[in-house]
């Protein structure tokens, strides 16, 4: 049996873990006070997460510490559930006799069978979301999807989708410097000093480390282009 098949059949299942984790997500009820949509309570949540990282159990290098890596996968899955869950907005069909007997997404007003601006209602509520009828309500995206910008492919992407989109993006506009501290400092998660040493970065002022003001400018630098990058491209950490 070769090394690496050794390294992966000692690997600890999921199951093995199971207490610890239910611990973590114990640990989180205080937090989740958003209670109004009613077919999703904390023990739904708790389910969601299990299931998720019972998923991405592979990725965790059991050579380090388990409470980190699972906190950080609860903390992310919570705010994509609050998204998914509570930052839909309702559309005023949701009150309209014309769409009581429709099918999901239907309307009997309008001659397509679609909710669109054929119907005044709608066309009035299409033209002035956020100052008139689009108010925010706990609504479950289901029967909503139309009227997302991209679907909901984006609502429920995984944090680890968004962060490789945001990186390659990043890589395109980074100059060779700039890549250079990405990696270093971002990819590698190498401390100032080394990020210095490799770069070849001196101090000119006493009392300060080798590198300060270079990979200062560097981070901002990088920061700057991140922003907007994620506005530009509506990604969602």
């Amino acid at each position: 049996m070769q090394p690496k098949e050794q390294e992966d059949n000692q690997k600890k299942p999921y199951d093995f873990f199971s207490k610890q984790i239910d611990q973590e997500l114990t640990k989180r009820r205080k937090n989740w006070f958003l209670t109004s949509v009613n077919w999703i309570d904390f023990d739904d949540v708790c389910q969601i997460i299990r299931t998720h990282i019972f998923k991405k159990w592979d990725q965790w290098d059991q050579e380090r510490p388990l409470k980190p890596w699972l906190n950080k996968i609860i903390s992310n899955q919570f705010k994509n559930i609050l998204r998914n869950y509570y930052s839909n907005y309702a559309r005023p069909c949701l009150n309209c006799p014309f769409s009581n007997n429709a099918e999901e997404n239907g309307c009997t007003f309008t001659a397509s069978n679609v909710q669109d601006s054929t119907c005044p209602l709608y066309k009035k509520w299409n033209a002035s979301k956020k100052h008139a009828y689009n108010i925010k309500i706990t609504v479950p995206i289901e029967g909503h999807i139309h009227e997302l910008k991209d679907g909901t492919d984006n609502l429920t992407k995984p944090i680890e989708e968004s962060i490789a989109q945001l990186i390659s993006s990043l890589k395109k506009v980074l100059n060779k410097r700039q890549l250079q501290a990405f990696q270093l400092i971002y990819i590698e998660n190498l401390p100032d000093e080394e990020v210095a040493k490799q770069m070849g970065f001196k101090s000119s002022e006493s009392g300060r480390k080798a590198g300060y003001k270079q990979i200062k400018n560097l981070k901002n630098a990088i920061k700057e282009k991140a922003e907007k990058i994620i506005e530009k491209e509506d990604i969602t950490l």
